[in-house]
């Protein structure tokens, strides 16, 4: 890790990230990519020396409140938070200034701020968006290898319930010829049910791949999955959204499952729901940065 003195903490849009990087080391990973400018190894977590005073300083001047958003490029939960506790620093400023927020992470690490995030839900709305790609637990270990499995995630999404904490699940990415299958959709499905999520985030069965992360995707394809490097290469080139053949097929089944069972489905629409502000007097103030 390295600190860094930072200009700003919120975009315009009410987003932030605490850390840049990710200890995570899902094969996946899009924020790989250099167009973010990352002038760092990516393990190499850099850490906003001042993120509290930034964030204070930042709510402080707001006029009206609204949702505050974090975990869209850099989970808020990563290994080093276990020590630094900055996210939950910065939980307790929200919570402190009574703003929303919409929070991202893979990790089970969530659980520690429980406390906070049912305050903050008390006096505005808290989210908790939860990735689950893998049904399978061993498959989800190699594609995700260094975060809570896909069951230790619905055991947090279901402690979200029962607390009447809102939950968002985000089915993405899907990998092709990875969990591309109708029996890996189903399973994860069930677990949205049973945990009773607000909506799902489902772009495509696909994922995407550019100049960055596609090197680290096709690295790990060689390591874990001999022969697909290539077929993805034949069959998609240097394309940057990679579409599985089950797209439409899978996507009806996500967006049938989730009309049956009062799921939010569209992205439009669940990113509406996580932006929108609300307390007891129902004032809605839209934004972040997803």
């Amino acid at each position: 890790m390295h600190d860094v003195v930072a200009k700003g903490i919120l975009s315009s849009s009410n987003g932030m990230n605490i850390y840049r990087g990710c200890t995570h080391g899902c094969i996946y990973c899009d924020a790989r990519s250099h167009c973010y400018g990352m002038d760092h190894i990516f393990e190499d977590i850099e850490v906003k020396a001042n993120v509290l005073q930034l964030l204070e300083d930042a709510l402080k001047k707001k006029r009206k409140k609204c949702m505050i958003g974090t975990g869209a490029m850099s989970d808020p939960y990563i290994h080093l938070e276990e020590n630094l506790q900055n996210t939950r620093k910065c939980l307790e400023i929200i919570d402190k200034y009574g703003f929303g927020l919409a929070i991202q992470t893979k990790s089970n690490r969530i659980l520690r701020d429980l406390d906070l995030l049912r305050s903050i839900n008390k006096k505005a709305k808290c989210v908790v968006q939860m990735t689950l790609t893998t049904y399978d637990e061993e498959l989800c270990k190699i594609i995700e290898p260094n975060v809570s499995t896909t069951k230790e995630r619905f055991e947090v999404l279901k402690i979200m319930r029962d607390n009447r904490i809102p939950t968002v699940v985000w089915l993405s990415p899907i990998l092709p010829y990875i969990n591309d299958t109708e029996k890996n959709i189903r399973g994860i499905l069930d677990y949205c049910i049973e945990a009773k999520v607000k909506g799902i985030v489902v772009f495509g069965i696909g994922l995407t791949l550019r100049n960055g992360n596609r090197e680290y995707y096709y690295k790990n394809l060689d390591n874990h999955f001999k022969g697909l490097k290539g077929k993805y290469i034949r069959e998609y080139g240097n394309s940057y959204e990679v579409l599985s053949k089950n797209h439409e097929k899978l996507m009806k089944i996500i967006k049938d499952t989730c009309q049956q069972n009062n799921i939010i489905f569209g992205v439009k629409e669940v990113f509406n729901y996580m932006k929108a502000f609300e307390e007891e007097n129902n004032e809605v103030q839209i934004g972040f940065d997803i």
